[in-house]
């Protein structure tokens, strides 16, 4: 019995820390400025605002990947540097720098956990 009590609870804490894990793999993913793996974590419908254009809501898992994937082409993006994130609830917000060889782009990305992990739901970049 104290061994299934004990195994509960390191499932139980694998699990909480799951949500923490998806949000340090999308901001590695932005790191290394690959916008098909940011990709994979978006939910399925992400609102979009890009630079310069309108703002998208409720634009579908793979329009948004197209649409990311050819700003970072178009923009040179290398990088990304984290400025700050916090959680609310159920909801995680990150903020940071996109970087190119200018002056790059600010970012912010919200994340909701949905399964037990957090999926991107809306990303605007100015």
């Amino acid at each position: 019995m104290k061994k299934l009590v004990l195994f509960a609870l390191i499932a139980l804490v694998g699990m909480s820390f799951s949500p923490q894990n998806d949000a340090a793999a999308i901001a590695q993913a932005l790191k290394t400025g690959n916008a098909e793996e940011v990709a994979k974590y978006f939910d399925d419908y992400v609102d979009m605002k890009l630079l310069d254009k309108d703002e998208i809501k409720n634009i579908s898992h793979n329009q948004a990947s197209i649409a990311l994937k050819s700003f970072f082409t178009e923009n040179g993006i290398k990088g990304f540097e984290k400025v700050s994130d916090r959680e609310i609830g159920s909801t995680m917000y990150m903020t940071g720098k996109l970087l190119n060889s200018g002056k790059g782009y600010n970012i912010t990305v919200m994340m909701k956990q949905k399964a037990g992990k957090y999926a991107i739901i809306t990303i605007r970049i100015n």
